[in-house]
């Protein structure tokens, strides 16, 4: 275990440094969801599942839906930008395709899939996942869907040089998968939120049966730095969704259903950004009230409860889990957060303080130690994100 475990650990310093999302857009622009990025599952020599005919490959039903949800995207939602990580039959490591959304600081990842049964053929339906571990008491990382996530991550190994590029990791080995409990997604609460309204629009639609969300460790949504989803539009090895897969008709309104998520969840983003919900204007800030300072990390963990500022507060958002942390936890790196419960989730936020210009100054600092972070306010039990 260790042999194994040692170098992806390595790696695991070294990518998230190169996760950080470039500052490209104004501080007005980035009030609202305006670019997606849509990710055909698999491509070129890896066909991904093969109908039991040899006649469907999901390489190229995926990217079909994702081509026709980019196409209605544009014509109905003119504000927003989408790019394909492979527009034809071309291969695409995992990695990279996370580079592309990280790159252009993309406000959503939507990666579309076609599951397959390892035996049998009488499951069916659609499933929408998002990174993490189960959120069920006393399951484990791999008890609904192991199958299907060592098949997704084993891309992988069609990879030139992936003992380099992956430092280690095997994907059909679960011990590898202790790197995922090592590391959190600022962004879990958006993801679930999105994925839920995907859960929802697909209802009725060609392939009805939902199985519902899931939090499982996906190397691809591991390394995107916003709000990223893995749907799995249906099942190849079904008859009834091989029969709506290979339809024409059934896969545009697939991405017809997809693009009523999006709308629904475009709505909810853009109001969660609206600068009425800060006391300062998006394009310029107002100089805070100077009262009370920022507070400042301790550079020794504390070893009782979370700190609870009282009133409102501003801070950075570093981490929303299913899963209590402890404030002396290794993933805060000396740090001692606010915790804040929001329904199944905890909130983990850093450095909150009354003066919003102190917290943004030492957002900076954060951005090199939690990719993805984001400053936020806090009035008593309520977080809101603020530009």
């Amino acid at each position: 275990m260790k042999r194994t475990i040692r170098p992806v650990l390595a790696v695991l310093a070294v990518l998230l440094a190169a996760s950080i999302v470039p500052e490209q857009a104004s501080a007005q622009d980035r009030l609202k969801l305006s670019t997606i990025v849509i990710d055909p599952g698999h491509g070129g020599h890896d066909p991904g599942c093969i109908s039991a005919d040899k006649k469907t490959r999901e390489k190229n039903v995926a990217l079909d839906i994702a081509q026709r949800l980019s196409r209605k995207i544009g014509e109905s939602l003119p504000g927003v930008k989408t790019v394909l990580t492979r527009s034809d039959d071309t291969f695409v490591t995992l990695s990279g395709r996370a580079d592309i959304a990280n790159d252009l600081g993309a406000d959503l990842f939507i990666s579309i899939h076609v599951n397959a049964q390892a035996k049998g053929t009488s499951a069916n339906g659609y499933s929408i996942h998002c990174l993490g571990q189960s959120s069920r008491e006393g399951n484990d990382l791999f008890s609904k869907n192991l199958d299907l996530i060592k098949r997704e991550n084993s891309v992988i190994l069609l990879e030139d040089d992936y003992k380099t590029r992956y430092q280690g990791f095997d994907p059909s080995d679960p011990q590898s998968y202790i790197l995922f409990s090592l590391v959190q997604n600022a962004h879990l609460e958006h993801s679930l939120v999105f994925a839920e309204d995907v859960a929802n629009a697909m209802k009725g639609g060609p392939i009805p049966h939902n199985r519902g969300v899931s939090q499982d460790p996906f190397w691809v949504l591991w390394r995107t730095t916003m709000p990223a989803v893995l749907v799995e539009v249906g099942f190849m090895t079904n008859a009834n969704d091989l029969k709506a897969l290979r339809s024409p008709e059934d896969r545009d309104k697939i991405a017809e259903n997809l693009l009523k998520a999006i709308k629904t969840f475009k709505k909810r983003y853009d109001n969660s950004m609206s600068t009425s919900s800060a006391p300062e204007s998006a394009t310029k800030p107002e100089a805070a009230p100077e009262t009370k300072p920022a507070a400042q990390p301790d550079p020794k963990p504390e070893t009782g409860k979370v700190s609870e500022p009282a009133g409102v507060v501003y801070g950075v958002q570093v981490l929303a889990t299913s899963k209590k942390m402890k404030p002396t936890d290794a993933f805060f790196k000396g740090y001692t957060p606010v915790e804040v419960r929001s329904g199944k989730l905890y909130k983990y936020i850093l450095v909150a303080g009354e003066d919003l210009a102190a917290v943004r100054k030492k957002k900076k600092e954060l951005d090199k130690k939690f990719p993805g972070c984001f400053l936020v306010s806090k009035d008593v039990e309520t977080v809101t994100r603020i530009p």
